[in-house]
């Protein structure tokens, strides 16, 4: 069984599953931007060509009873109430995983998105005051200081494609803080007359729902479901916006890689049933699997495509409707609610951003950094001035009427004014010379290291130079095939990098599914023994479907070792300390299949392609050219 280059088509399906939900995020909100700037449309065109017909159809009510009790909402309201109540899940479910698994693991990374994301809420909220000091409106402050995550990433990924990595998650970690804190406004400054008992039911009920989710881990979906509608209900009946839910429940929900005790159990399970296909065995089958990945995964999974392609495209088509015409335009440009809104966040979120940045990393001697460049945090400060999904929501809680209709245009308009300030600043970058854009894109910040055992050139096996600046670690399976389908990548990786890369294979035989994946590390050992470790490995991976140890013997032979040696080493285990002590390294970097790569220590997330690595690769090296 061999694998050629032809053979791969761009990602292997192990490198699939691999992403992260963090990748997916950004990948699913990217590409539902497009989504949402059509359904924001179509709400502009259907506004201004039957405007009664959209008025009228976003006021139907709607009505679900049982019994005597029941609820009576519009179908604007059930979206904004309702369906929102989900993206919110999502927003919360995202900001966890961070916290549990992704940047923010490092507790002194929060306290810099935790600031940015704060100061570019106030100065705007500050900017917004300013214009409408002594004025009724003056209320509507909240409008001018949510960003909205989908338009930010989308708008990111249009002018952004020399931008670092670093910077989408730097963004987005800001946008979940703003999300949270817009949450907490609405809770308490945007809210109806709070109904006390209604809210202490809802109090009461999260709680339940947190004890049974981290004291009792229990794992049923409908049990979560019933509950959570429950405080859906009770928020709502409390003059609370029920929306918080949905944040809080994401919020509790742990994330954790999966393990590979636990991957193992389930194909010890998966096993038993092959041999006796029963419906108990199945059910346990199931579980078993469900078991191994954390209840975030699985929730990001299911509900990121609904949020994304339904839930914010139906709230831009219930509220961006605007009639647009040149009297409106005129007064909502010079109206202190249009103005407050516009200005707020097209100066005011990059400039709160940007200067609380400055501030911390000052303050803090340089302890605490942004994790990408100056140049990089001013662009992504553009970025954020993009309010959208949260501003439309509060606006429709704090104005009516043509104080609604300017709110609605400010917001439009900023969206199309950071748009352009943030082409505008990557632009500039551009153009600056090659040797101070690296700097000004990747700054000096550290990276999490995630590789527990550093690579030491004594003891792993190196293809390339020995002092390279970017250093690849791939853990691996002679028998996986996905292993065999990334091999023709990391080979034109190389080809492609040249003397800047060095590639280190460490053993992780998964014994459970490979039953020769242990006899053929060891032969890779063996032949090390002799210095033959990179031929032994070449053929090993290009032979992967004859490993037994009559084929392992021919290779030996083949490649002239002295075979005899080569058969006592196999008898004698002599490789099997090695493939231990690599297999320990992968437990203690969290590692629990294969293919996974590292590169310069931090883990790669993504498709194990090309472009994938290749991107991963370019920028470990200019971070290691600034640090030189």
């Amino acid at each position: 069984m061999s694998f050629e280059a032809t053979d791969y088509t761009g990602q292997t399906t192990c490198g699939d599953e691999a992403r992260t939900p963090l990748r997916d995020f950004l990948r699913t909100e990217t590409g539902s931007a497009a989504v949402l700037v059509a359904a924001a449309l179509v709400a502009l065109v259907w506004a201004n060509v039957i405007p009664s017909a959209y008025e009228s159809f976003w006021q139907t009510h709607l009505s679900v009873r049982l019994g005597s009790h029941g609820i009576s909402l519009d179908l604007r309201e059930w979206v904004n109430s309702g369906l929102m109540t989900l993206f919110f899940l999502v927003v919360g479910l995202e900001a966890r995983r961070e916290f549990d698994m992704g940047e923010l693991r490092e507790r002194k990374r929060l306290a810099l998105p935790l600031v940015a994301g704060l100061s570019g809420m106030l100065v705007p909220i500050g900017i917004y005051l300013a214009i409408n000091a002594g004025r009724g409106t003056a209320d509507g402050w909240g409008a001018a200081m949510s960003t909205d995550t989908a338009f930010a990433l989308g708008m990111l990924a249009v002018v952004g494609r020399g931008m670092p990595p670093g910077l989408r998650v730097f963004l987005l970690t800001i946008t979940v803080v703003d999300d949270f804190l817009a949450l907490l406004v609405i809770a308490v400054f945007y809210s109806d007359h709070i109904v006390v008992p209604a809210l202490l039911v809802a109090v009461g009920t999260f709680g339940v729902i947190a004890l049974l989710l981290r004291r009792f881990r229990v794992r049923r979906g409908p049990v979560y479901a019933l509950l959570g509608l429950v405080a859906w209900v009770a928020l709502l009946k409390s003059g609370v916006d029920p929306v918080v839910i949905g944040l809080a429940m994401g919020l509790i929900t742990f994330a954790y890689p999966a393990g590979r005790d636990d991957l193992e159990r389930a194909t010890g399970l998966f096993r038993l049933f092959r041999e006796q296909p029963t419906p108990e065995l199945e059910r346990d089958v199931r579980a078993g699997i469900a078991a191994s990945i954390s209840p975030n995964d699985r929730l990001q999974r299911m509900y990121h495509p609904w949020a994304s392609y339904v839930v914010v495209p139906l709230f831009a088509l219930a509220n961006a409707g605007l009639q647009i015409s040149g009297e409106q335009l005129a007064r909502a440009f010079t109206s202190p609610v249009g103005l407050g809104i516009l200005i707020g966040y097209v100066v005011g979120k990059p400039l709160g951003i940007l200067s609380s940045t400055v501030l911390t990393s000052v303050l803090s001697r340089g302890r605490i950094r942004p994790p990408v460049g100056w140049g990089a945090v001013t662009a992504g400060g553009t970025l954020a001035g993009v309010g959208f999904t949260v501003s439309l929501l509060i606006a429709t809680l704090a104005f009516d009427g043509t104080t609604l209709e300017d709110a609605k245009t400010g917001i439009l308009s900023a969206v199309v004014g950071s748009f352009l300030v943030a082409r505008l600043v990557t632009g500039v970058i551009g153009l600056l010379p090659p040797q101070i854009r690296p700097r000004v894109l990747f700054g000096r910040a550290e990276t999490i290291v995630d590789l527990s055992v550093p690579v030491d050139p004594d003891r792993d096996h190196l293809r390339g130079p020995r002092h390279a600046p970017v250093t690849v670690v791939e853990y691996g399976d002679y028998e996986c095939p996905y292993c065999g389908q990334a091999e023709p990548v990391v080979r034109e990786l190389l080809g492609e990098f040249g003397d800047e890369v060095r590639y280190v294979w460490r053993h992780l035989p998964l014994t459970d599914v490979h039953l020769h994946a242990q006899l053929a590390a060891e032969a890779a050992e063996a032949a090390a023994l002799q210095g033959r470790y990179w031929e032994m490995h070449d053929l090993l991976m290009s032979h992967q479907g004859a490993l037994r140890l009559k084929d392992l013997r021919g290779y030996a032979e083949q490649l002239g070792l002295d075979t005899a040696r080569f058969e006592r080493d196999m008898r004698a285990h002599a490789g099997a300390g090695h493939v231990a002590e690599d297999v320990e390294s992968a437990d203690l970097s969290g590692v629990a299949g294969t293919p996974t790569f590292f590169v310069n220590g931090r883990r790669h997330y993504g498709a194990y392609d090309i472009d994938g690595l290749s991107q991963a690769v370019r920028a470990a090296r200019e971070r290691a050219a600034l640090r030189v």
